[in-house]
């Protein structure tokens, strides 16, 4: 069997922004969904930035903002040509768990009906990703 050719190595939410006061029992979401990354040469890491938000579909007034950083590392990736395809739907189906399951989290901490977030298939992003990552 072949080693994997990347891996996580951590995650972190760093921004978190809740404006629920217009938030009522009728209130519902559109969702949206932000990557973009960077690759870091010298150390063969790529950072995953993947930002989630859901505005109130009806004021279009955002309610809810959340950003995760997640680290990846690299075995035989020099430059970012070298990135393989298949990393960039990979690294956001591997971290969407995590990103669900805080949405999840926070939003029951906040003593509301949680915002569970349904299992999607994301691989829509991967383009979105792929053409906002950059090399540093």
């Amino acid at each position: 069997m072949e080693a994997a050719r990347f891996a996580l190595v951590n995650y972190k939410f760093d921004q978190v922004f809740l404006n629920l006061e217009d938030l009522n029992a009728n209130t519902t979401f559109a969702i949206d969904f932000k990557p973009s990354g960077v690759f870091y040469d010298e150390k063969k890491t790529y950072e995953l930035i993947f930002l989630f938000s859901a505005v109130d579909s009806a004021s279009k007034k955002e309610m809810i903002s959340i950003r995760c950083k997640a680290l990846y590392s690299f075995k035989e990736v020099n430059s970012l040509d070298d990135i393989p395809s298949f990393f960039y739907n990979n690294a956001i189906a591997i971290l969407f768990p995590y990103v669900r399951a805080f949405v999840s989290t926070v939003t029951l901490q906040a003593n509301i009906q949680p915002l569970v977030l349904p299992t999607l298939n994301l691989s829509d992003l991967q383009d979105i990703l792929k053409a906002n990552t950059k090399a540093e």
